[in-house]
C-alpha cells in the first residue's frame, strides 16, 4: 500500500454537530425541498447493542450544509449506544407528495415524521415488539411509488406493511440484514430478496439459494454479465450470483468471510460489471485473542479473482461501498472507511490503487449534495462532519439553493451499516 499516491480530497465544509449527541448515524435527504441536501443525524438509546438488544432511535437532529440547526426530535442521550448494527431509521418519500419524511422506530412504536420540520406526523404499533430491525421501503403493493415498509428483526422474521401499516404478510426463515427490495420480473411489484430467499410480493417464497452456511450479510443487484437480465450476487460465507430464476451462475469461495461486496464498472478493460468485495480474513470478536485484519478483493463478472489487497496493518472493520461520479468522467471507485491501522478512508479505483484519501477518521455517506452533477463524501464521527469534493465548490453553493426539490435516490432510501444496492 505504501507504493501508491494518494490525491487528498478538498475539504470544502466541516459541520459541528455535537448537539446531536454521540455515536449516530448520518442519513442525506432534501428534508426541506430547497434543492441542498440535509443531513440528518439519528441517535439509538441507550440499548443499542452490537447484535442482539432492541433497537431504537433516541433522538433526531437535521443540519443544513452550512450546520445550522435545523430542527430536533427527541432529547440527545451521552449514554447512546454504538453503530454495531443497523439503527432502525430512513428518509422517503412514501406518500409520494413529493416531499420526504423520516421513519424511525422510537419508544418502540414505528413514527412517520415530516421531513420539513421534524414534527411527528402519525404513530403506529409495531406489528411485534422484536420488530425494529431494520426499516426497508418497497413496492408490495404497486402504484408509481415506494410506500410499504418491511420491518425485521434481528435475524428470523419480517414484517411487510402497506402504505396503511397495515400487514400485508409475514415471513420466517434467514433474512440476513439488510433483504433488498427489486422489480425482477417487471410487472410493477418489488420482490424481496430475503438473505438467501427470493420472496415475490405478496411473500410467496419463489426460490432459495442453496448450499449456503450463515446469512446474508449484503446483497446487490444488476446486469453483471450484460445478458439484458438482472443478477443477483450475494456475499455470506462465500460471494455468490444468481440469475433472477434462481439459477446459480458462479460462487467465489476464496474468501474468509465476504462482509461486503458492491458492483460497479471499476474496470473498463474487463466485459460486463465488476464485484468489488472485502474479506474479513481474521476476526478479533471471536474469543482467539487474535489481531483481526481485513482485505479488498475484485472480481469479474464470471466469479474470477482479478486482485485481493496484501494487507500489512491490523484492522477488520472495513466498509466499502461504489461511488459513481466522483468527477464528471470517472469509472465508478471503491469508497472504503473504517479501516483501521492508519489507513485513511479512500476511494480506490478497479487497479486497487488510491485516487483520493479523506484525512478524517470515522463513517461515510456520500451523494450529490446539490445538483452539482458529481458526488461528494461527508467523513464524520461524535462532533463534526467533513465534506469533501474532487473539485473546489463554487463560492455561492451553500448561499443560494435552487428551491426545486432533489430526488431521493433509492439508496440513500435504502441506508443500512451493510450496504448492498442495484446498478
Amino acid at each position: 500500500m505504501n507504493q501508491m499516491t494518494a490525491k487528498e480530497a478538498l475539504l470544502i465544509g466541516k459541520l459541528d454537530i455535537r448537539a446531536a449527541g454521540p455515536r449516530c448515524k448520518m442519513l442525506l435527504g432534501d428534508l426541506n425541498g430547497d434543492g441542498r441536501m440535509e443531513v440528518l443525524l439519528v441517535q439509538p438509546d441507550n440499548r443499542q447493542d452490537v447484535r442482539y438488544i432492541p433497537h431504537q432511535v433516541q433522538c433526531l437532529t437535521a443540519y443544513d450544509l452550512e450546520g445550522n440547526l435545523l430542527w430536533q426530535t427527541g432529547k440527545p442521550d451521552p449514554g447512546a449506544g454504538s453503530q454495531g448494527s443497523d439503527y432502525p431509521a430512513q428518509i422517503a418519500d412514501i406518500d409520494g407528495d413529493g416531499r420526504l419524511e423520516v421513519l424511525c422506530v422510537m419508544d418502540s412504536r414505528l413514527i412517520v415524521i415530516n421531513g420539513h420540520d421534524g414534527s411527528v406526523r402519525s404513530s403506529h404499533e409495531l406489528p411485534d415488539p422484536q420488530a425494529h430491525d431494520c426499516i426497508i421501503v418497497a413496492n408490495l403493493t404497486g402504484g408509481s411509488h415506494a410506500g410499504d415498509l418491511i420491518l425485521k428483526d434481528r435475524y428470523h422474521r419480517m414484517w411487510a406493511l402497506d402504505r396503511n401499516m397495515d400487514v400485508l404478510w409475514t415471513h420466517e426463515g434467514n433474512p440476513g440484514h439488510f433483504p433488498w427490495v427489486y422489480d425482477l420480473d417487471g410487472d410493477g411489484y418489488d420482490e424481496v430478496m430475503a438473505g438467501y430467499d427470493l420472496l415475490d410480493h405478496d411473500g410467496t417464497l419463489l426460490w432459495s439459494c442453496r448450499d449456503l452456511d450463515d446469512h446474508a450479510d449484503c446483497i446487490w443487484v444488476g446486469d453483471v454479465n450484460g445478458d439484458g437480465e438482472p443478477e443477483l450476487v450475494i456475499g455470506g460465507s462465500v460471494t455468490v450470483m444468481y440469475d433472477r430464476h434462481g439459477r446459480e451462475l458462479w460462487r467465489y469461495e476464496g474468501s474468509v468471510e465476504s462482509q461486503h461486496i458492491a458492483l460497479g464498472r471499476f474496470r473498463s478493460d474487463l466485459p460486463g460489471l465488476q464485484i468489488a468485495g472485502l474479506d474479513r480474513l481474521v476476526r478479533e470478536d471471536d474469543g482467539k485473542g487474535l489481531v483481526g485484519k481485513d482485505a479488498l478483493f475484485l472480481l469479474d463478472s464470471s466469479g474470477r479473482e482479478v486482485w485481493k489487497e496484501d494487507r500489512k496493518t491490523p484492522g477488520w472493520l472495513t466498509i466499502i461501498e461504489p461511488l459513481r461520479g466522483w468527477t464528471e468522467d470517472a469509472p465508478d471507485y471503491i469508497l472504503a472507511y473504517r479501516r483501521g491501522g492508519d489507513l485513511a478512508p479512500a476511494l480506490y479505483d478497479g487497479h486497487m490503487q488510491v485516487v483520493a484519501e479523506f484525512p478524517s477518521e470515522g463513517y461515510a455517506v456520500h451523494a450529490d449534495l446539490w445538483g452539482s452533477g458529481t458526488e461528494q463524501v461527508i467523513i464524520y464521527n461524535s462532533e463534526s462532519a467533513s465534506i469533501y469534493a474532487s473539485k473546489p465548490a463554487p463560492a455561492d453553493w451553500n448561499m443560494r439553493p435552487t428551491g426545486v426539490p432533489l430526488p431521493q435516490p433509492k439508496r440513500l432510501s435504502s441506508s443500512t451499516l451493510y450496504p448492498g444496492g442495484e446498478v
